[in-house]
């Protein structure tokens, strides 16, 4: 039997995913801080830090790092937030990530062979040079 989610609790984690999408780092930080899980996903698996990624939130990524979100953590479909932020070709996201420990090996498509399909040889240099 399934519960009925409490409308107060849907309404603040839609909040912190908006947060996320439009790269409020202060404010996401201030949430996790007081106590939204790092690693708070959404109905098809993307965690604070894919959407935040994918819409090219390099400072909003990092503070999620520093509050313990995953970096590799792959969605419902196997994407990962690198492979998300090589698609976009976000690079100081991609540094982020990097620098919070991502694996460009990690997901499918990785972020390597997201690269690679795009034809993105700059992006694959990132990954080498750490």
């Amino acid at each position: 039997m399934s519960e009925t989610p409490d409308p107060e609790v849907v309404e603040l984690a839609s909040k912190v995913f908006d947060l996320a999408r439009t790269g409020d780092a202060a404010a996401l930080a201030a949430y996790l801080d007081a106590g939204v899980p790092a690693n708070l996903t959404n109905d098809r698996g993307d965690t604070l830090v894919m959407l935040a990624a994918y819409h090219g939130h390099a400072a909003a990524v990092a503070a999620l790092l520093e509050r313990g979100a995953d970096a590799d953590r792959a969605n419902d479909r196997g994407q990962t937030p690198l492979a998300g932020a090589v698609f976009k070709g976000e690079e100081d996201v991609i540094r982020a990530l990097l620098a919070g420990g991502a694996n460009p090996e990690s997901g499918i498509p990785s972020a390597v062979d997201t690269a690679r399909m795009f034809g993105k040889a700059e992006l694959l240099e990132l990954f080498t040079t750490r």
